[in-house]
């Protein structure tokens, strides 16, 4: 605060914005000397004062408060009466999870391992085989979701993926009788493509890490029915009327899961989907009448055919577009299991986000070309 150690001056209002980067935050309040009644520290866990408000302090020896996200804001407001010695406070960063349905990758902050007395060789999963990677400011673990001990639940609709990070204070003898770290870190799988990731410590004993991933899907076209023979090579060359054949599926198979088409959309632009689109289905419910679902809502992918069209007024150029929900095959309440549903009926499944696919290019042969972009 201004002045410390000595008083601070009265009618104060001073905003600090603590962003030191991709790593999560550690603030510690090692001393805090205020008028209780009028003079407030303010902690709020985000990048702004507007943000939550999480710590409203005045007079203690140690607060630690670890963040949700990736910034911190602190505040200090007085009045024009008494003044005292005011705080002091230094943070750290700590560490971060990233989650995909490829891989949980955890960091952590080796500064902040050793101001708690370990070192990142003492760190070890629920599978003590999965070994991390260290390096002079990190230690990382990157491995498969389904690999080093990783726990599968559904919670709510969502998937969460969990494990324990613990250390020991020393890598040496059988037993101890000191205190160890325990951590727990979990994965809670969205159905969208971008990663979001907060962190969660509780000061003193066991602390959490969780990360807020999103399952990676793929689309692409088909030669046929079979499903056998992908087409790789664009722009993908069809007749005017051919069935074009389309599959989506997690990239690491799974079979407690289920992938739902919500929404296919046409359009002429790849970057606009919205001022001319042309839906081949909607809200699971089928618009076009050559769409003939296959696969929607029962495995791990789905799959889709139609028929090739072009637009009117000059453009010899389409692109598809889907949205697909995923969800836990063992929930037959879930959005996947009620197939067509309009967006009205649905403005409370807030769980099932659904993610955006582009898939191309194609043209038509001859003299009408038809375009596809991926």
């Amino acid at each position: 605060s201004p002045n410390y150690p000595n008083n601070y001056q009265n009618y104060l209002d001073c905003t600090w914005y603590i962003r030191p980067g991709r790593q999560f935050i550690r603030l510690q309040i090692s001393d805090l000397d205020t008028e209780c009644c009028c003079d407030w520290v303010y902690v709020y866990d985000g990048s702004s004062t507007s943000s939550r408000n999480v710590l409203q302090l005045c007079s203690t020896n140690y607060v630690v408060y670890h963040s949700t996200g990736r910034y911190l804001t602190v505040r200090f407001r007085t009045d024009g009466s008494v003044t005292n010695r005011g705080f002091q406070a230094s943070y750290t960063s700590v560490g971060s999870v990233d989650c995909s349905s490829d891989n949980m990758n955890i960091v952590i902050n080796r500064a902040y391992l050793n101001s708690l007395g370990y070192d990142g060789h003492n760190l070890y999963l629920n599978d003590p085989y999965c070994r991390p990677q260290i390096s002079s400011d990190n230690v990382v673990f990157n491995f498969p979701l389904n690999t080093c001990g990783n726990m599968k639940q559904f919670v709510n609709g969502r998937i969460v993926y969990s494990n324990f990070l613990r250390a020991w204070p020393s890598t040496h003898g059988e037993i101890t009788r000191q205190s160890y770290l325990k951590m727990n870190v979990s994965c809670l799988m969205e159905s969208d493509s971008v990663s979001q990731i907060y962190f969660v410590v509780e000061h003193g004993g066991n602390s959490s890490i969780i990360g807020s991933g999103r399952f990676n899907t793929t689309m692409a076209f088909y030669t046929s029915s079979s499903f056998y023979y992908q087409v790789t090579h664009f722009p993908y060359l069809v007749d005017l009327n051919q069935d074009l054949y389309v599959q989506v599926n997690l990239r690491r198979p799974d079979s407690s899961l289920v992938l739902f088409l919500d929404t296919c959309v046409a359009s002429p632009s790849p970057f606009d989907f919205e001022s001319r689109p042309y839906y081949l289905v909607r809200d699971g419910c089928t618009s076009d009448e050559t769409y003939q679902p296959i696969i929607s809502g029962s495995q791990y992918r789905a799959r889709f055919s139609f028929r090739a069209f072009q637009f009117l007024r000059g453009t010899d150029s389409v692109y598809l577009q889907c949205k697909v929900v995923i969800c836990p095959a063992s929930d037959f309440n879930s959005r996947c299991r009620r197939g067509c549903s309009r967006r009205v009926a649905r403005e409370l499944e807030s769980e099932h986000e659904s993610q955006t696919l582009v898939v191309g290019p194609i043209k038509l042969k001859g003299q009408c070309l038809l375009e596809y972009m991926s």
